[in-house]
């Protein structure tokens, strides 16, 4: 037995039996119930997803660059060369639309690392970083909120383009396995900027590196002519552009071939992005 005096009052407490409860215990008794188990790592990742989603909602002005940006680049590219290259508007539609809406949505890449970054400057990551969740959730969470953008950019691109003239051979399912590659691609290709955005100090900084980088890979590439009419320097970097492998795969599957070989460059390719600027981007990110 203790006694407690405080001012005119005497209290008598039982110390002896105490022993404090542990978290658990203790968070079982505020609650009136046993913790919740931990997030898995999908269920995590898709939560992140429906954030991302969930941003676009309140700011739908972030729909215009794969709604109106698809459009001008389909009917800009379309009508400014297809006289010059090919004689005719729809002729050229035939060829172009594929590469030109895989240029598109690989562009519109860049605008996870600007996310990441704008985030990052306002602490959120702080946040996330204090959660008991998988560590990647919140990053895979981001692309895969984008990967519905890009899905929005290329049945956009898709509709106008039959609009004006376009005609997949492969039907249906061509366009679908070809669109079904650009996402996995797109997706694979965007750990890219999630890098930058960690890496860069500014949203300004990520805009700026992501154009030198990204420019090159797709305007050096077979989206608008055959690279055989290029000079032979500039066509050894356009064939193993892997920009060239995504075209002539997508234009291929569109066309009902089956190119066996660009595709499994394309999965290469994208194995590889995932494999290096993943860990590259989740080191940046725990140590950030």
């Amino acid at each position: 037995m203790s006694t407690v005096t405080t001012g005119k009052d005497t209290r008598t407490t039982d110390t002896l039996d105490f022993v404090a409860p542990k978290a658990d215990e203790l968070a079982a008794l505020l609650v009136g119930h046993s913790r919740p188990p931990r997030p898995g790592a999908l269920s995590a990742s898709m939560t992140f997803g429906w954030r991302a989603m969930l941003k676009i909602k309140h700011v739908p002005e972030q729909l215009f660059d794969v709604t109106a940006f698809p459009i001008m680049m389909v009917l800009m590219y379309t009508y400014l060369f297809g006289g010059a290259l090919a004689g005719s508007v729809s002729s050229y539609i035939q060829f172009l639309l594929p590469g030109i809406l895989v240029m598109s949505v690989v562009m519109i890449t860049m605008y996870t690392g600007v996310s990441v970054n704008t985030d990052i400057e306002k602490g959120v990551f702080d946040r996330f970083r204090t959660l008991p969740i998988w560590r990647p959730a919140p990053m895979v969470g981001y692309l895969l909120g984008d990967v519905v953008r890009y899905l929005i950019a290329s049945a956009v691109m898709l509709t106008v383009g039959m609009i004006i003239g376009y005609r997949a051979a492969g039907g249906a399912v061509g366009m679908l396995l070809g669109v079904v590659l650009l996402l996995v691609f797109s997706f694979s290709f965007s750990w890219i900027w999630t890098m930058f955005g960690l890496l860069l100090r500014s949203e300004k900084s990520v805009m700026g590196v992501s154009m030198m980088v990204i420019f090159p890979l797709t305007f050096l590439s077979n989206v608008f002519v055959d690279p055989k009419t290029m000079p032979g320097w500039l066509q050894a970097f356009v064939n193993n552009n892997p920009v060239t492998h995504l075209a002539t795969a997508v234009r291929e599957l569109m066309a009902g071939n089956w190119p066996a070989a660009d595709i499994a460059w394309t999965l290469g390719w994208s194995a590889v992005l995932v494999g290096v600027f993943g860990a590259v981007t989740m080191r940046l990110y725990n140590r950030k």
